[in-house]
């Protein structure tokens, strides 16, 4: 079967909103791509997966959070606690046993907080420039101090994007919601094994953040590789040939065990 276009809705009240939901038919564990700040489904490296699902006879769900790519919402008005919400809806209505999680920047903060909260840990997780704490640690703890009173004084502070020719909204919202979900100050176990990738000319991400997230999980299960020359997208071919092979074996471990 090809992928299928799906609308999932999501809260309640004023707070409902439809995230679109694409499919791929296969044989689990699921593959499931979370992507990163105001980045959608339609990335380098999800277009990635999803051709090696495909190839693979792999099961995968990509998504785009609330304000993101074809989903419903307002980004400026969305949080962690958003995104989080989409994603836990997201993995209860199509992730029937314990998924691959696979998460780019913001999306491997919520692949660990999704892991954390589950009833059932996931099969894995597979984590790109994973900015786990980034609106205190990266973007907070880094303003100086103009920016943080203009967020304070105004509710958000609209950031340049190199990514984007506009700007993002910063919100008060978005940073005090963050704070209920800070990870790195204690241990991180999700129960299942966990691939870091993370380039070492990261400007975004940088990699001793990597290695910050590498102290605080198991011993056991826990891999980092280090890529030098890689940026904070980690889209070149030999990435995504990285990024596709620690999925495969990933996925083909869980299904020999």
């Amino acid at each position: 079967m090809g992928e299928e276009a799906i609308r999932l809705t999501v809260g309640t009240g004023a707070a409902q909103r439809e995230i679109a939901v694409r499919l791929r038919a296969g044989e689990g564990p699921p593959v499931v791509w979370l992507g990163g700040f105001r980045s959608d489904m339609g990335a380098t490296k999800a277009l990635a997966l999803d051709e090696w699902a495909r190839a693979r006879g792999r099961a995968l769900v990509r998504f785009d959070y609330t304000g993101h790519g074809e989903s419903g919402g307002r980004f400026a008005d969305s949080t962690i606690s958003t995104w989080l919400e989409d994603t836990r809806a997201v993995l209860d209505a199509f992730a029937q046993e314990p998924a691959i999680l696979v998460g780019s920047s913001m999306g491997g903060w919520i692949a660990c907080l999704a892991a954390l909260s589950a009833e059932r840990p996931p099969a894995g997780l597979v984590l790109i420039a994973p900015a786990l704490d980034f609106t205190e640690a990266l973007m907070w703890a880094q303003f100086p101090s103009e920016i943080r009173a203009t967020i304070e004084r105004e509710g958000a502070w609209m950031r340049p994007s190199e990514y984007s020719p506009e700007p993002v909204p910063i919100t008060r919202a978005l940073i005090a919601d963050g704070r209920r979900h800070l990870l790195l100050d204690q241990p991180i176990d999700p129960g299942c094994p966990v691939h870091i990738l993370q380039g070492m000319a990261d400007p975004d991400v940088p990699y001793a953040h990597a290695l910050r997230i590498l102290e605080r999980l198991p011993a056991a299960g826990s891999v980092l590789t280090l890529i030098k020359d890689g940026d904070h997208r980690l889209s070149r071919p030999q990435d995504i040939a990285r990024l596709v092979g620690a999925v495969d074996s990933l996925a083909r471990g869980i299904s020999a065990g």
